[in-house]
């Protein structure tokens, strides 16, 4: 089974502040919850572009540390990268990110299809341990964003 993920996101920077932030892979590690234990091995000494490998480590349950490889597939400046996992702790996962320019701002907008490994056992525990901490995930990033980039406001018409 494909499960999705899908987010969105307006904060009260330009889209070239918004893209130079989210195209540069040491930035990952920025709005990534400490828990997770994420450290890049390599791969992140150079901003976004297509057939770019980064490698890295995560701790995402029970303190089990995991190697997780992605490449970024593709790129349009401004507009959209999609990283995809070549190695790692999902059967399969696919990330689409997305950039608008709206007024007073960008908005942001994530979609993640994936599927858990272990057949019947991982769609059991995906709703008790994997979306839970996508879920989780996704809340802290989206905390951190306001954080570091202040919170949207609607321009007035």
């Amino acid at each position: 089974m494909i499960y999705t993920v899908h987010t969105f996101q307006k904060l009260p920077i330009t889209l070239q502040q918004a893209w130079d932030f989210m195209g540069d892979p040491k930035n990952l590690a920025v709005i990534t919850p400490s828990s997770m234990g994420f450290n890049t091995l390599s791969g992140d000494d150079r901003k976004m572009f297509a057939g770019q490998i980064i490698v890295y480590t995560i701790t995402p349950l029970f303190g089990i540390k995991l190697q997780w490889v992605t490449e970024i597939t593709h790129v349009t400046d401004k507009h959209f990268f999609v990283d995809e996992q070549r190695f790692g702790p999902y059967a399969f996962w696919h990330h689409k990110h997305f950039l608008k320019e709206i007024p007073g701002g960008v908005e942001m907008e994530d979609i993640v299809h994936y599927k858990v490994p272990m057949g019947f056992l991982g769609r059991l525990v995906h709703p008790f341990l994997v979306k839970p901490k996508l879920d989780e995930i996704f809340a802290y990033r989206y905390n951190k964003l306001v954080e570091l980039f202040g919170e949207f406001k609607p321009v007035n018409a």
